[in-house]
């Protein structure tokens, strides 16, 4: 019998797939660590440090199965350190009959599969990952025709599809959407869980890495790696987050707190995205803890945290299949400036942006109103160009994986697709940061001064942007408050508030 070979990527680690429920002795897998992946932008150092390890763990608990593997580090001889090419010389080492791999989650490497297997001569196909609960193309089909892709009708339908919360056709709680409840400020009264995170040595990894000469950002200590590598490790810290963060998740899921970098939120997202965990898994774990203790998690925490995943996750999903490969290329704006070099540094004088960049360096990791209104705010008030927005983020979030980075940076930060995906741009003054994180309270700025000395970037660059975008924005319904507000502006304020946009954006290196 001819052998088939398997392809399985580094974020396609479901051991739960049917592939591998039998053991098939003319089944061989084959694993690669490549600079074709680490190198197309600068990854976090506990990115590239995580992928490695969990696929490591993967091959070698499902070779302890009797399953074979074929498994390519990054500084293996044999390692041509591209996917196509590795592939052939497989197929010819090992005289490999058929190919077959799992369905990629971005477009360049779905691509670039569909091409490969026009060039050889040998049977193959493609095969579902199993992992979402949607279809690449269901959003696309749901929205056939439509200019805008909203978010709230996809959720609903995919609650009631699956029945998630749903009680005699209806939402439990009789609404479906608690999102009114979850926007407080933290309150410093309310203690933070310590959920533990069991550490794991990957000091050889990180040694591979750097002999192999990748680039990385960030820093990492190899010895006590925090992230989940390993489906045991991903499971105990699902079980952490419900039983301890889960009951005040919702309330405050937009909350900023420069004391603690994770408060209730859950970090499952890179054992998600590289499929450690499925989302029905994670969204039931989170039920069934709300069943057992509904005086302690009310429905407003538990909707919250489902929203996250069976609403927003599988809505982006859908959004960048539907889009791609055009989405990336969308600058609504004509935005060209350049990101500051304090994105790679944190030196900043601006508190928010200081402790968010800070600890992104550190944690390659941010939630997500740090990342939608403190970073990704900042890059769209000021000018800067989606690419550059777009590669910061792919290299310094170890959860994000194009088809969920691009929608959420280019559509929801950036509104580069210009309302596709977001009714407006998600922009804001320093009042919002002062509102919903104590940043404010340490920064060399004056949140409430527009203009003038120690005036802080966010209110004048806030001003600027909707009198620089009329054009565009003017009769966006959501943002006619801002624009009546302009105009009861005096003719001087508004050329104080551009004169100081002005200053901020030609010495940005400098803020």
């Amino acid at each position: 019998m001819a052998k088939t070979l398997r392809l399985i990527l580094g974020d396609q680690l479901n051991q739960q797939h049917t592939w591998l429920k039998e053991v098939n002795p003319n089944v061989l897998y084959v694993m690669m660590e490549m600079r074709q992946e680490t190198d197309y932008v600068i990854h976090h150092i506990q990115k590239v440090i995580g992928f490695f390890a969990a696929m490591r763990n993967f091959s070698a608990e499902l070779s302890a199965k009797g399953h074979k593997f074929v498994y390519l580090k990054i500084n293996d001889n044999k390692n041509k350190q591209s996917l196509t090419e590795n592939l052939k010389q497989i197929i010819e080492e090992f005289k490999v009959g058929r190919f077959e791999y799992l369905l990629p989650d971005e477009y360049r490497l779905d691509k670039q599969l569909k091409d490969f297997c026009k060039t050889i001569d040998i049977p193959s196909e493609a095969t579902d990952s199993e992992h979402f609960i949607t279809e690449r193309m269901e959003l696309k089909k749901m929205f056939d025709g439509k200019k805008t892709y909203l978010m709230e009708s996809f959720y609903r339908k995919i609650r009631a599809k699956h029945q998630i919360l749903m009680q005699h056709g209806e939402p439990v709680g009789g609404q479906w959407n608690f999102d009114h409840d979850n926007r407080n400020k933290y309150d410093e009264k309310v203690p933070i869980p310590a959920i533990e995170m069991n550490l794991s040595n990957q000091e050889e990894i990180f040694e591979d890495i750097n002999r192999a000469g990748v680039k990385t950002m960030g820093s990492v200590d190899a010895k006590a790696y925090i992230w989940p590598v390993n489906r045991t490790d991903a499971l105990k810290l699902l079980k952490g987050f419900t039983e301890k963060a889960l009951p005040y998740f919702g309330k405050y899921q937009d909350a900023m707190y420069a004391k603690n970098s994770w408060l209730f939120h859950s970090r499952l997202s890179f054992a998600m995205n590289i499929k450690l965990l499925h989302p029905l898994e994670v969204v039931n774990a989170g039920i069934a803890a709300w069943q057992k203790n509904k005086e302690l998690i009310d429905l407003a925490q538990l909707e919250g945290f489902v929203r996250q995943i069976i609403g927003w996750r599988e809505y982006m999903r859908g959004v960048y299949w539907a889009q791609m490969p055009e989405y990336a290329d969308k600058n609504y704006f004509n935005h060209q400036r350049k990101l500051p070099q304090w994105y790679w540094t944190a030196d900043t004088k601006m508190a928010c942006l200081k402790h968010a960049i800070t600890q992104s360096l550190t944690l390659a990791y941010a939630h997500h109103i740090q990342r939608l209104m403190i970073t990704g705010n900042f890059a769209l008030l000021a000018g800067i160009h989606p690419d550059d927005v777009d590669q910061w983020y792919l290299g310094i979030y170890i959860d994000a994986i194009e088809w969920v980075e691009i929608t959420n940076t280019r559509g929801m930060s950036q509104f580069a697709d210009g309302g596709l995906l977001a009714t407006k741009p998600y922009v804001s003054s320093a009042n919002y940061i002062n509102n919903m994180s104590d940043y404010c309270k340490s920064c060399a700025y004056d949140h409430k001064k527009r203009h003038g000395e120690k005036a802080c970037p966010f209110n004048s660059l806030y001003w600027n942007f909707h009198l620089e975008q009329r054009d565009l924005l003017g009769k966006n319904p959501r943002i006619g408050m801002v624009y009546r507000n302009i105009d009861k502006m005096s003719a001087e304020e508004r050329q104080m508030i551009q004169e100081q946009a002005s200053k901020y954006l030609a010495d940005m290196d400098n803020l």
